[in-house]
């Protein structure tokens, strides 16, 4: 079998490989959650419903 040929070097994955080694591997990113908005009916309240409000 063939020896596999050596793949072309790229400046910055070199560069990101020796700062984690240097520093550590990054944290993985966390998703921050947005407050929950009331939401809005679906539906116009009917009549007699409105009219019971007041």
């Amino acid at each position: 079998m063939p020896a596999k040929k050596p793949g072309k070097f790229d400046a910055t994955k070199e560069i990101k490989r020796l700062a984690r080694e240097r520093v550590g591997a990054v944290p993985p990113s966390r998703v921050e959650e947005e407050p929950k908005a009331a939401k809005k009916a679906k539906h116009k309240k009917k009549w007699e419903e409105l009219e019971g409000e007041d």
